[in-house]
């Protein structure tokens, strides 16, 4: 495929917002791959709509927590729909950017993220802060003190991350990342990246939760 590469932050279930946004984009699922960082699933209105839709639009995603919690505990009546979503993986890797949730940690290398164990898919969908041994502070809010630090501040590979989780941090572009989760379920935008364009596009969250906390 010769389109563009779209990657899609934490819908988690508000359906109207994705679709204005692959309208905003003019995603045109002949040309372009759609990409989406986790969380697909949990406090908006319609999220088994959000999984009909990435499905059908054959959109690569990754599993975020609140997606595995979802398939931990059966709530995908569909068994259609919990197996596409089961067959997401934890990490996906292109030739020039690394897919995931949350973060990856400071001693994994690049053989590491093909090759995860068990323990390490917890830390690939819930870390924020770490040390630069990996270790996690008992909570990322309030912000903890050294030595913890955003994950990010220890990556040292070569292939740029894309990620969501981290809504109180919301959108943010560096050399080695770009976090897209900014909160589309608590009142704040949803996110596209267009990678071939390095362009960001936004449409508004869902408003009538405005008012919640971001604080997952």
């Amino acid at each position: 495929m010769s389109g563009r590469r779209i990657f899609v932050g934490d819908v988690q279930g508000c359906l109207d917002p994705l679709r204005q946004l692959l309208h905003d984009v003019a995603f045109d699922a002949s040309r372009d791959r759609l990409y989406a960082t986790g969380d697909l699933v949990e406090r908006g209105p319609d999220s088994l709509g959000v999984l009909r839709l990435l499905r059908e639009l054959d959109a690569h995603c990754v599993l975020g927590n609140h997606d595995l919690r979802w398939l931990e505990l059966g709530r995908i009546q569909d068994d259609g729909l919990a197996r596409w979503l089961g067959s997401q993986p934890i990490i996906r890797e292109l030739d020039d950017l690394v897919l995931v949730h949350a973060g990856l940690h400071p001693r994994w290398d690049d053989r590491r993220l093909s090759h995860l164990r068990a323990a390490d898919v917890d830390f690939a969908v819930s870390v924020r802060h770490c040390d630069a041994d990996g270790n996690r502070p008992a909570s990322d809010w309030p912000p903890p003190g050294p030595p913890f630090r955003p994950w990010d501040d220890f990556y040292r590979l070569r292939r740029r991350v894309v990620f969501g989780h981290w809504a109180r941090r919301g959108l943010e572009r560096t050399e080695r990342v770009v976090a897209l989760d900014s909160g589309c379920v608590y009142g704040g935008p949803l996110s596209a990246w267009i990678a071939e364009d390095d362009r960001v596009v936004q449409v508004p969250g869902n408003s009538r939760d405005a008012g919640a906390r971001a604080a997952h």
